[in-house]
Protein backbone atom coordinates (compact mmCIF):
# COMPACT_ATOMS: atom_id res chain seq x y z
CA UNK A 1 0.00 0.00 0.00
CA UNK A 2 1.08 3.73 -1.33
CA UNK A 3 0.37 5.82 2.01
CA UNK A 4 2.25 8.56 2.34
CA UNK A 5 2.24 9.69 6.10
CA UNK A 6 2.83 13.51 7.71
CA UNK A 7 2.80 13.77 11.61
CA UNK A 8 3.19 17.68 13.36
CA UNK A 9 4.38 16.91 16.72
CA UNK A 10 4.07 20.17 18.74
CA UNK A 11 3.76 21.33 22.30
CA UNK A 12 0.00 21.48 22.60
CA UNK A 13 -1.19 18.40 20.41
CA UNK A 14 0.02 15.74 17.67
CA UNK A 15 -1.44 16.11 14.15
CA UNK A 16 -1.23 13.01 11.53
CA UNK A 17 -2.58 13.17 8.02
CA UNK A 18 -2.51 10.23 5.70
CA UNK A 19 -2.44 11.36 1.48
CA UNK A 20 -2.11 8.35 -1.16
CA UNK A 21 -0.21 8.90 -4.36
CA UNK A 22 -2.60 11.22 -5.54
CA UNK A 23 -2.25 13.38 -2.83
CA UNK A 24 -5.95 13.34 -1.72
CA UNK A 25 -5.97 13.17 1.72
CA UNK A 26 -7.33 9.64 3.23
CA UNK A 27 -7.40 9.97 7.31
CA UNK A 28 -6.59 12.39 10.11
CA UNK A 29 -6.70 12.27 13.37
CA UNK A 30 -5.19 14.15 16.30
CA UNK A 31 -3.00 13.16 19.96
CA UNK A 32 -1.61 15.01 22.73
CA UNK A 33 1.43 17.04 23.13
CA UNK A 34 5.00 15.89 21.28
CA UNK A 35 7.64 17.93 22.05
CA UNK A 36 10.50 15.68 21.91
CA UNK A 37 13.00 17.53 24.20
CA UNK A 38 10.10 17.84 26.94
CA UNK A 39 9.24 14.12 27.37
CA UNK A 40 10.49 11.10 27.71
CA UNK A 41 10.77 8.37 24.20
CA UNK A 42 8.30 6.85 25.18
CA UNK A 43 5.99 9.33 26.30
CA UNK A 44 6.43 11.08 22.89
CA UNK A 45 6.10 7.33 21.29
CA UNK A 46 3.12 7.05 22.85
CA UNK A 47 1.74 10.30 21.46
CA UNK A 48 2.66 9.12 18.12
CA UNK A 49 1.11 5.76 18.77
CA UNK A 50 -2.33 7.12 19.24
CA UNK A 51 -2.25 9.61 16.60
CA UNK A 52 -1.39 7.54 13.75
CA UNK A 53 -3.34 4.67 15.18
CA UNK A 54 -6.61 6.36 14.83
CA UNK A 55 -5.49 8.06 11.67
CA UNK A 56 -4.81 4.92 9.86
CA UNK A 57 -8.65 3.79 10.76
CA UNK A 58 -10.34 4.78 7.56
CA UNK A 59 -6.67 3.64 5.10
CA UNK A 60 -7.45 0.27 5.71
CA UNK A 61 -9.92 -2.12 4.03
CA UNK A 62 -12.11 -2.62 5.32
CA UNK A 63 -12.20 0.84 7.49
CA UNK A 64 -11.29 -0.34 10.70
CA UNK A 65 -13.71 1.10 14.10
CA UNK A 66 -10.62 0.26 16.38
CA UNK A 67 -7.21 2.11 15.82
CA UNK A 68 -4.64 -0.06 13.87
CA UNK A 69 -1.87 -1.65 15.86
CA UNK A 70 1.34 -0.34 15.39
CA UNK A 71 4.13 -1.42 14.05
CA UNK A 72 1.65 -2.40 10.98
CA UNK A 73 1.88 -6.31 10.44
CA UNK A 74 2.48 -5.37 6.76
CA UNK A 75 4.65 -2.76 5.01
CA UNK A 76 1.97 0.16 4.21
CA UNK A 77 3.94 3.54 4.28
CA UNK A 78 6.10 4.58 1.31
CA UNK A 79 7.58 7.62 3.23
CA UNK A 80 6.75 9.24 6.51
CA UNK A 81 7.96 12.84 7.10
CA UNK A 82 7.71 14.27 10.57
CA UNK A 83 7.90 17.38 11.78
CA UNK A 84 8.75 17.42 15.49
CA UNK A 85 8.92 20.59 18.22
CA UNK A 86 12.27 20.09 20.56
CA UNK A 87 14.35 17.98 17.86
CA UNK A 88 16.81 20.63 17.18
CA UNK A 89 20.43 18.59 17.06
CA UNK A 90 21.57 15.52 15.47
CA UNK A 91 21.52 13.98 18.00
CA UNK A 92 17.96 14.46 18.78
CA UNK A 93 16.77 13.35 14.94
CA UNK A 94 19.07 10.39 15.56
CA UNK A 95 17.11 9.32 18.63
CA UNK A 96 13.64 10.53 17.48
CA UNK A 97 14.31 8.38 14.31
CA UNK A 98 15.36 5.04 15.89
CA UNK A 99 12.06 5.38 18.44
CA UNK A 100 9.69 6.37 15.20
CA UNK A 101 11.32 3.66 12.53
CA UNK A 102 10.15 0.73 15.09
CA UNK A 103 6.70 1.99 15.37
CA UNK A 104 6.11 2.38 12.07
CA UNK A 105 8.11 -0.52 10.69
CA UNK A 106 10.01 1.86 7.91
CA UNK A 107 13.73 1.99 7.96
CA UNK A 108 16.23 4.24 8.84
CA UNK A 109 17.07 6.33 5.83
CA UNK A 110 15.59 8.02 3.22
CA UNK A 111 11.45 7.10 3.52
CA UNK A 112 11.85 8.19 6.85
CA UNK A 113 12.32 11.96 7.38
CA UNK A 114 12.72 13.71 10.88
CA UNK A 115 13.35 17.37 11.70
CA UNK A 116 12.35 20.17 13.16
CA UNK A 117 8.71 20.99 12.74
CA UNK A 118 9.40 24.13 11.29
CA UNK A 119 10.38 22.20 8.15
CA UNK A 120 6.59 21.32 7.27
CA UNK A 121 5.54 24.96 7.60
CA UNK A 122 7.40 25.66 4.16
CA UNK A 123 5.94 23.31 2.46
CA UNK A 124 3.74 25.97 0.06
CA UNK A 125 7.78 27.28 -1.08
CA UNK A 126 7.47 24.31 -3.81
CA UNK A 127 4.01 26.29 -5.06
CA UNK A 128 6.20 29.19 -6.23
CA UNK A 129 8.76 28.54 -8.81
CA UNK A 130 9.52 32.27 -9.39
CA UNK A 131 11.85 31.97 -5.32
CA UNK A 132 13.76 29.17 -3.75
CA UNK A 133 13.85 30.71 -0.02
CA UNK A 134 11.63 30.48 2.52
CA UNK A 135 11.86 31.71 6.24
CA UNK A 136 8.91 29.88 8.36
CA UNK A 137 8.52 30.82 11.97
CA UNK A 138 6.51 29.28 14.45
CA UNK A 139 4.57 30.83 17.56
CA UNK A 140 2.38 28.59 19.23
CA UNK A 141 3.36 27.54 22.58
CA UNK A 142 6.85 28.43 22.09
CA UNK A 143 8.68 29.71 18.85
CA UNK A 144 11.02 29.06 16.31
CA UNK A 145 12.51 30.55 13.13
CA UNK A 146 13.84 28.66 10.28
CA UNK A 147 15.15 29.91 6.59
CA UNK A 148 15.23 27.05 3.54
CA UNK A 149 16.22 26.79 0.02
CA UNK A 150 14.20 25.06 -2.51
CA UNK A 151 16.80 21.86 -3.99
CA UNK A 152 16.43 21.06 -7.61
CA UNK A 153 15.67 17.43 -6.19
CA UNK A 154 12.62 19.23 -4.40
CA UNK A 155 13.68 18.50 -1.20
CA UNK A 156 14.33 21.51 1.16
CA UNK A 157 17.76 22.17 2.78
CA UNK A 158 17.96 24.09 5.74
CA UNK A 159 20.25 27.23 5.72
CA UNK A 160 20.25 28.56 9.18
CA UNK A 161 18.15 28.62 12.15
CA UNK A 162 17.15 30.93 15.39
CA UNK A 163 14.99 30.67 18.49
CA UNK A 164 13.33 27.66 19.96
CA UNK A 165 15.22 27.50 23.02
CA UNK A 166 12.46 27.47 25.31
CA UNK A 167 10.46 29.20 27.36
CA UNK A 168 13.34 30.03 30.15
CA UNK A 169 15.99 31.08 27.12
CA UNK A 170 13.67 32.38 24.60
CA UNK A 171 10.31 31.64 22.70
CA UNK A 172 10.08 34.97 21.58
CA UNK A 173 6.65 35.73 19.84
CA UNK A 174 4.95 32.62 21.33
CA UNK A 175 2.78 31.52 24.38
CA UNK A 176 5.64 31.10 27.43
CA UNK A 177 6.31 34.97 26.20
CA UNK A 178 3.08 36.52 26.01
CA UNK A 179 2.70 35.31 29.55
CA UNK A 180 6.06 36.51 30.51
CA UNK A 181 5.84 39.82 29.37
CA UNK A 182 2.20 40.45 30.48
CA UNK A 183 4.00 39.55 34.05
CA UNK A 184 7.14 41.53 33.45
CA UNK A 185 4.59 44.19 32.70
CA UNK A 186 2.58 44.50 35.53
CA UNK A 187 5.49 44.35 37.68
CA UNK A 188 7.22 47.56 36.12
CA UNK A 189 3.75 49.03 36.60
CA UNK A 190 3.53 48.31 39.85
CA UNK A 191 7.12 49.43 40.70
CA UNK A 192 5.68 53.25 39.00
CA UNK A 193 2.90 53.17 41.48
CA UNK A 194 5.67 52.45 44.25
CA UNK A 195 7.33 55.76 42.47
CA UNK A 196 4.26 57.71 43.53
CA UNK A 197 4.13 58.44 39.69
CA UNK A 198 0.76 59.20 37.98
CA UNK A 199 -1.63 56.59 38.12
CA UNK A 200 -2.05 54.19 35.01
CA UNK A 201 -5.84 54.19 33.13
CA UNK A 202 -7.59 50.26 34.34
CA UNK A 203 -6.82 47.93 32.28
CA UNK A 204 -8.85 44.67 31.61
CA UNK A 205 -5.84 42.29 30.98
CA UNK A 206 -4.35 42.84 34.90
CA UNK A 207 -8.17 42.29 36.09
CA UNK A 208 -8.32 39.07 34.08
CA UNK A 209 -4.77 37.69 35.36
CA UNK A 210 -5.47 38.82 38.90
CA UNK A 211 -9.02 37.17 39.23
CA UNK A 212 -7.43 34.28 37.48
CA UNK A 213 -4.87 33.43 40.52
CA UNK A 214 -7.06 34.64 42.96
CA UNK A 215 -5.94 38.08 43.48
CA UNK A 216 -7.65 41.08 44.65
CA UNK A 217 -7.06 44.56 43.71
CA UNK A 218 -4.38 45.65 41.18
CA UNK A 219 -2.64 47.47 44.21
CA UNK A 220 -1.47 43.48 45.40
CA UNK A 221 -0.75 42.89 41.74
CA UNK A 222 3.23 41.86 43.08
CA UNK A 223 1.03 38.53 44.40
CA UNK A 224 1.48 36.78 41.15
CA UNK A 225 5.09 36.46 41.77
CA UNK A 226 4.76 32.93 43.75
CA UNK A 227 2.64 31.70 41.16
CA UNK A 228 5.53 32.34 39.23
CA UNK A 229 7.89 30.41 40.76
CA UNK A 230 6.40 28.11 43.22
CA UNK A 231 7.15 24.73 42.14
CA UNK A 232 4.56 22.13 41.29
CA UNK A 233 3.40 20.52 45.17
CA UNK A 234 5.76 16.96 45.34
CA UNK A 235 3.61 15.04 46.73
CA UNK A 236 -0.22 14.24 46.95
CA UNK A 237 -0.48 15.77 50.70
CA UNK A 238 0.73 18.41 49.53
CA UNK A 239 -1.13 19.34 46.03
CA UNK A 240 -4.74 18.25 48.29
CA UNK A 241 -3.83 21.92 50.07
CA UNK A 242 -2.90 24.84 47.44
CA UNK A 243 -4.49 26.11 45.01
CA UNK A 244 -5.25 24.52 41.62
CA UNK A 245 -2.96 26.79 39.53
CA UNK A 246 -0.29 25.93 41.19
CA UNK A 247 -0.52 21.98 40.48
CA UNK A 248 0.49 23.40 36.74
CA UNK A 249 3.78 23.42 35.35
CA UNK A 250 5.43 26.39 35.90
CA UNK A 251 6.13 27.51 32.18
CA UNK A 252 2.46 26.25 31.49
CA UNK A 253 0.75 29.21 34.14
CA UNK A 254 2.62 31.79 31.78
CA UNK A 255 1.64 30.25 28.40
CA UNK A 256 -2.10 29.93 29.55
CA UNK A 257 -2.69 33.36 29.97
CA UNK A 258 -1.67 34.32 26.52
CA UNK A 259 -6.00 33.84 25.17
CA UNK A 260 -6.30 36.19 27.74
CA UNK A 261 -3.78 39.11 26.44
CA UNK A 262 -5.42 38.35 23.29
CA UNK A 263 -8.62 38.80 24.17
CA UNK A 264 -8.20 41.82 25.84
CA UNK A 265 -5.71 43.44 23.33
CA UNK A 266 -8.00 42.64 19.90
CA UNK A 267 -11.15 42.54 21.38
CA UNK A 268 -11.25 45.03 24.64
CA UNK A 269 -8.87 46.92 22.46
CA UNK A 270 -6.88 47.22 26.69
CA UNK A 271 -3.26 49.88 25.72
CA UNK A 272 -1.52 47.69 28.27
CA UNK A 273 -2.36 44.61 26.52
CA UNK A 274 -1.61 45.51 23.00
CA UNK A 275 1.55 46.84 24.09
CA UNK A 276 2.53 43.14 25.60
CA UNK A 277 1.52 42.00 22.02
CA UNK A 278 3.47 44.69 20.19
CA UNK A 279 6.31 44.22 22.35
CA UNK A 280 6.73 40.13 21.89
CA UNK A 281 5.98 40.42 18.09
CA UNK A 282 8.68 42.80 18.27
CA UNK A 283 10.75 39.86 19.43
CA UNK A 284 9.27 37.16 16.73
CA UNK A 285 10.22 39.63 14.21
CA UNK A 286 13.62 40.11 15.34
CA UNK A 287 14.46 36.50 15.00
CA UNK A 288 13.03 36.57 11.56
CA UNK A 289 14.79 39.97 10.25
CA UNK A 290 18.30 38.34 11.86
CA UNK A 291 17.64 35.26 8.94
CA UNK A 292 17.26 38.15 6.44
CA UNK A 293 18.85 40.51 4.63
CA UNK A 294 17.86 43.95 3.49
CA UNK A 295 18.35 44.64 -0.52
CA UNK A 296 21.46 45.68 -1.26
CA UNK A 297 22.75 44.84 2.56
CA UNK A 298 26.63 43.02 1.68
CA UNK A 299 26.08 39.50 0.96
CA UNK A 300 29.35 38.49 2.64
CA UNK A 301 28.08 39.39 6.41
CA UNK A 302 25.34 37.47 6.84
CA UNK A 303 26.43 34.43 3.79
CA UNK A 304 23.40 32.57 4.59
CA UNK A 305 20.83 34.81 4.69
CA UNK A 306 17.73 35.51 2.75
CA UNK A 307 16.72 38.33 0.88
CA UNK A 308 13.09 39.28 2.30
CA UNK A 309 11.54 40.82 -1.06
CA UNK A 310 12.45 37.60 -2.82
CA UNK A 311 11.49 35.14 -0.39
CA UNK A 312 8.13 33.50 1.57
CA UNK A 313 7.25 34.05 4.99
CA UNK A 314 5.59 31.06 6.48
CA UNK A 315 3.86 31.39 9.34
CA UNK A 316 2.32 28.75 11.70
CA UNK A 317 0.91 28.38 15.11
CA UNK A 318 -1.95 29.23 17.02
CA UNK A 319 -0.88 32.59 18.27
CA UNK A 320 0.13 33.71 14.64
CA UNK A 321 -3.11 32.63 13.15
CA UNK A 322 -4.81 35.31 14.64
CA UNK A 323 -4.52 37.90 11.84
CA UNK A 324 -4.40 40.91 14.01
CA UNK A 325 -0.76 39.43 15.90
CA UNK A 326 0.27 38.62 12.28
CA UNK A 327 -0.20 41.90 11.42
CA UNK A 328 1.49 43.42 13.95
CA UNK A 329 4.85 41.03 13.77
CA UNK A 330 4.62 42.40 9.96
CA UNK A 331 4.38 45.70 11.11
CA UNK A 332 7.56 45.63 13.02
CA UNK A 333 9.71 43.47 9.96
CA UNK A 334 8.81 46.67 7.68
CA UNK A 335 10.46 48.75 9.77
CA UNK A 336 13.21 46.86 9.95
CA UNK A 337 13.24 46.88 6.32
CA UNK A 338 12.01 43.21 5.60
CA UNK A 339 8.98 42.92 3.66
CA UNK A 340 8.46 39.58 1.45
CA UNK A 341 7.54 38.62 -1.55
CA UNK A 342 4.81 36.24 -0.69
CA UNK A 343 3.04 35.90 3.28
CA UNK A 344 1.00 32.42 4.07
CA UNK A 345 -0.29 31.46 7.27
CA UNK A 346 -0.38 27.62 7.15
CA UNK A 347 -3.23 26.13 8.98
CA UNK A 348 -2.79 22.64 8.29
CA UNK A 349 0.65 21.83 8.70
CA UNK A 350 0.71 18.14 8.41
CA UNK A 351 -1.83 18.09 5.53
CA UNK A 352 0.32 20.42 3.22
CA UNK A 353 3.56 18.08 4.75
CA UNK A 354 1.54 14.64 3.25
CA UNK A 355 0.14 16.29 0.09
CA UNK A 356 3.99 17.57 -0.58
CA UNK A 357 5.21 13.67 0.45
CA UNK A 358 3.38 12.50 -1.74
CA UNK A 359 3.77 14.67 -4.47
CA UNK A 360 7.37 13.61 -4.62
CA UNK A 361 6.78 10.29 -4.37
CA UNK A 362 5.16 10.91 -7.89
CA UNK A 363 8.13 12.22 -9.57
Amino acid sequence: MSLFLCVDCGGSKTSAVIADRSGTILGRALGGPSNFSYMSAAAFTDAVRVAVSNALKTCVSPPSIDPVSLPPNTEIFASAWFGISGVDSLAAIANASAVLSALLGIPLGPRLVVANDTHLLAAPLRLHPDIKHAVAAIAGTGSCVVSFQHEPSGMLSELARTGGWGWILGDEGGGFHVGRETMRQMMYDAARSSLGMEPLPPSSLKAKVLETFGIEGVDNAPEVLPVVHLPEPSTEEAAASVPSYLLVAREKRLSQLAPLVFEAAFKDKDPFALNVLRVCAEGLADQIAMLSREPGEDPSLKPRAVEANEAMLCFGGSLVGIEDYRALIREALAKKGHVFKYVEFVDDAAAAGAVALASLGRT
